[in-house]
């Protein structure tokens, strides 16, 4: 649009045919440069390719899926045949700047830590989802917190060079019975932050996913009638359910129909591989395996590379369980 502009400005400076020469050329370069852009924000599926290495990032709402296990299920079935590996790097509280992750140093501390866990990693795909702050905090931070947003995605591409991003826009608050507050106002701010986001992930060149949309957008005024949440902020098993569910249809994926109960036997094997995997890169007694208490136990911080065998035979379980399930469903 800018290029646009100029145009009009200068065009009382050339003739009509040359003017028209001129239209085409501004026309075409404004064309080119939006198109990585609009082509990854008008797909209607995510490309996932054998062996991708998934990443998810985010805060809490990210964090405390590892509590059910609802997500990776639901896309492992949803691909199919294609195997991916999924790895939980969200932290609760967390926010672009790397708040939460600095531990006792400043936000450029949790940046490094993410980048050094992104460098083990190695990932293919990252999909973030960043702003639930935005609900209780209003609009007035957003620039900022889009330049921080930016800064993180520089991050990640330097990290993961060649790597594909999924944006995921934070879902809806609920309201729910007294004592709790009425969080209609929240809910406002979040769908005003979706708004943005989606521009801000159509500029990045990303895969978005309105999870907002999806969970109900701004719901009617007064108490939610069949609550998905504990206290109107954090899923409960079920929410869960849902939000997967929904993540899974954002990403343009079908997952074949299943009853929980099938479900299960995959869900265990991911539950026990994000138990193994959150160990390998937060241990609880980190200070003394790799901080200023190392001198005490520092010796023991060699075990903890010994996580990743067990990581990858749990990863072989999942996708034997989900081939299990698979072929039970062909038999049918």
């Amino acid at each position: 649009m800018v290029k646009l502009r100029i145009v009009w400005v200068i065009a009382p400076m050339f003739a009509k045919p040359a003017l028209a020469l001129l239209f085409t050329a501004f026309a075409a370069i404004a064309q080119e440069a939006a198109s990585p852009a609009a082509k990854q924000t008008e797909k209607n599926a995510f490309e996932f390719m054998e062996g991708d290495r998934v990443v998810l990032i985010g805060n809490t709402v990210i964090e405390r899926e590892q509590r059910y296990a609802t997500l990776e299920p639901r896309l492992a079935l949803a691909l199919g045949e294609t195997k991916v590996t999924v790895r939980n790097l969200a932290w609760s509280a967390d926010t672009v700047f790397g708040h939460a992750r600095s531990y006792f140093g400043p936000p450029e501390e949790g940046l490094q830590r993410l980048s050094s866990h992104l460098d083990l990693l190695k990932p293919t795909v990252v999909v973030l989802c960043y702003g639930s702050e935005m609900a209780f905090e209003g609009l007035s931070g957003l620039p900022d917190f889009l330049t921080g947003y930016r800064n993180l995605l520089e991050l990640i591409r330097k990290q993961a060079p060649g790597v594909r991003l999924v944006i995921v826009s934070p879902p809806p608050v609920e309201t729910l019975a007294p004592p709790l507050p009425d969080l209609g106002y929240a809910n406002k701010n979040l769908s005003s932050f979706r708004d943005a986001l989606r521009k801000f992930a159509g500029s990045q060149n990303t895969f978005f996913i309105d999870l907002f949309e999806r969970m109900g957008g701004v719901p009617k005024t007064g108490v939610s009638s069949k609550p998905l949440t504990e206290n109107g902020i954090h899923y409960t098993a079920e929410g869960y359910a849902k939000l997967s569910s929904k993540l899974v249809e954002g990403l343009g994926l079908t997952a074949p129909a299943v009853a929980t109960a099938e479900l299960d036997p995959i869900r265990r094997e991911v539950l026990a591989k994000d138990e193994l995997f959150f160990n390998r890169w937060r241990p609880q007694n980190e200070t003394y395996l790799f901080g200023f208490r190392k001198h005490e136990q520092g010796q023991n911080a060699k075990e903890i590379p010994m996580f990743d065998l067990l990581i990858d035979k749990a990863d072989g379980n999942i996708q034997a369980a989900k081939a299990s399930l698979l072929a039970s469903k062909k038999q049918l």
